[in-house]
């Protein structure tokens, strides 16, 4: 773990998340600027803000750059009465976008971070401290209308009497949970005062200027976002279902025994979920029950389920379900699927035993 590295990389012993974990401890005041905040960068390190008494985050307003210079360009033409050719390129840039703009901007960008984000519990316990922080006091969120801003800087204020009044540590890293342990990053830690003092008065600049955007982060967690408040029971029953199931419902069946079938098979999609949900079982569990009412098809869903399976299949079942003159024996299953089954009547187990029962992968008991 990393103590009091100057240089920050993310490289194993030496990552950005322990580091913060080490000093933030200590903290009276937590400021954060940078282009980028995801939630999943502060469920990482909120624990070791328990005692920080404050904690600014700054965020530069990620606007698509399209959009941000139609805004402007609508701004500067009906709020300026001047010709085309007048206009100044650096005083046009300055413009801001509005309050409006900027808080609508921030709370799409928040609900696309939870469309896209991991549904655990540590990302929900992470969003709900920080709402909670939110409404105490404890903690600030704003956004500043200039889309130009890119920095990432990070500012520890220490308790009167400590090390220090404080560090700085800027560089590559987002708050983020990529930025923070993932990614490959360089970051420095500045320990002088005269930095520290600076990234400071810097920070309190530009938060001056900056918009809260409080309300937008609650309202957009609590009604936009797999978090609201308003699931209902059978929402729940859903989700529990997809939960339970997803592994199932992604994967695609439509490749599933393409190619394993008889030219003029019969393709019926309950056989063949028989047989993808067969072999799931027996890959799970080691075995399975292929249960249906008579005359539905469960000798061919059997013969497939072990052409799916490979290896060597031993077949018992009742002597007329083995002779070829039944057109639904095991005998001709094997044919028109082309995969050699070894088939013993059930009055001659002693003699599957004699003859080496050790030697197949896949049992069917018929």
């Amino acid at each position: 773990m990393s103590t009091d590295s100057t240089f920050i990389t993310n490289e194993e012993g030496n990552k950005l998340i322990d580091r913060f974990n080490t000093i933030i401890k200590d903290t009276v005041n937590f400021d954060v600027l940078v282009g980028y905040f995801y939630t999943s960068g502060f469920y990482k390190i909120y624990k070791s803000l328990e005692h920080t008494e404050k904690i600014r985050i700054l965020v530069g307003i990620t606007t698509d750059k399209n959009v941000y210079d139609l805004i402007q360009e609508s701004n500067w033409k009906s709020n300026i009465n001047v010709n085309e050719e007048n206009i100044n390129e650096n005083n046009k840039n300055n413009l801001l976008i509005s309050h409006k703009e900027t808080k609508n901007g921030f709370s799409k960008e928040i609900k696309k971070e939870f469309d896209c984000s991991e549904d655990s519990y540590n990302v929900e316990e992470g969003a709900n401290k920080f709402i909670e922080w939110l409404k105490s006091g404890k903690l600030e969120i704003k956004a500043y209308r200039d889309r130009n801003i890119h920095a990432k800087v990070y500012i520890t204020t220490f308790h009167e009497n400590d090390k220090d009044d404080g560090r700085v540590i800027t560089g590559s890293s987002n708050f983020t949970s990529a930025g923070l342990q993932d990614n490959l990053e360089f970051n420095v830690e500045l320990k002088n005062k005269a930095d520290y003092e600076f990234a400071l008065n810097k920070f309190n600049e530009l938060w001056k200027d900056a918009v809260d955007v409080k309300e937008p982060y609650i309202n957009t967690i609590t009604s936009k976002t797999w978090l609201n408040d308003e699931i209902t029971p059978y929402e729940l029953f859903l989700k529990f279902l997809y939960e339970y199931l997803k592994d199932i419902i992604n994967l695609d069946k439509e490749k599933f025994l393409n190619g394993d079938v008889p030219p003029n098979f019969m393709d019926l999609q309950y056989q063949r979920d028989a047989v993808f949900d067969g072999k799931r079982k027996i890959e799970n569990h080691g075995g399975v029950f292929l249960s249906d009412v008579v005359g539905l098809g469960k000798t061919y869903m059997a013969t497939m389920l072990a052409k799916q399976l490979g290896g060597r299949t031993l077949v018992i079942a009742p002597p007329n379900l083995l002779k070829k003159s039944n057109p639904g024996s095991w005998t001709n299953a094997a044919a028109d699927f082309n995969f050699h089954l070894t088939t013993y009547s059930k009055g001659k187990l002693d003699q599957i035993i004699a003859d080496g029962h050790e030697k197949f992968s896949n049992v069917i008991i018929d």
